[in-house]
């Protein structure tokens, strides 16, 4: 059963809201079901820059993330970060009160750092200053994990991925808020009652 907290969000605008998360932890599901009840939606863009990616590269290369697993994983997440930087520019135009952002600019950084790869100063800099009203983070979660074509991370490894989000925006300046276990209603429910949507 979900026990509901209130959060306090200062208004600046439209509210632009981060859901992360490691694979396969409902992230997207419930997106998608914020989307169905209206609010204005941003979708993941790794599924088809990695679709992208396959067409051009032997298939069974990708037993790990794609950011791994690709030909050129700088060129890779350079073009992640410049998508997910023009995802959050085209949001300026939205005339919504709240956006979701299926995983943010930071996202990038909590990836690479958990799979060992550098970047500079340079790299960091979008995270500074295209800023987020808050993240919600979805917890890593055993009984729903899968391994798909699209999912290619152990539960372990999506532990890890976890606990790399959530250091990495808190050093960024963001305090992540866990959005707990629950059925998709029940964390949607979770999701409009904290931003008191």
């Amino acid at each position: 059963m979900i026990t509901f907290t209130r959060l306090s969000i200062v208004p600046l605008g439209t509210k632009k809201i981060v859901i992360t998360g490691g694979p396969s932890t409902g992230k997207t599901s419930v997106i998608q079901n914020l989307e169905a009840k209206g609010f204005t939606c941003v979708h993941e863009l790794i599924r088809s820059m990695t679709a992208s990616e396959k067409n051009g590269t032997n298939p069974g290369v990708f037993t790990s993330n794609p950011i791994v697993s690709v030909d050129d994983p700088v060129k890779f997440n350079k073009q992640l970060l410049k998508g997910r930087i023009e995802q959050y520019k085209s949001s300026e135009m939205e005339e919504s009160n709240v956006i979701f952002f299926d995983r943010g600019i930071p996202d990038v950084h909590a990836y690479m750092n958990c799979f060992g790869q550098s970047y500079d100063k340079a790299f960091e800099a979008p995270a500074y200053q295209y800023r987020y009203q808050q993240i919600l983070i979805m917890p890593p979660w055993q009984d729903i994990h899968v391994v798909d074509e699209e999912r290619f991370e152990s539960f372990e490894e999506s532990q890890n991925i976890y606990a790399h989000l959530k250091d990495t925006y808190e050093n960024f300046g963001y305090s992540p808020t866990i959005v707990p276990k629950g059925s998709i209603e029940e964390r949607t429910a979770f999701i409009i009652d904290i931003l008191r949507l």
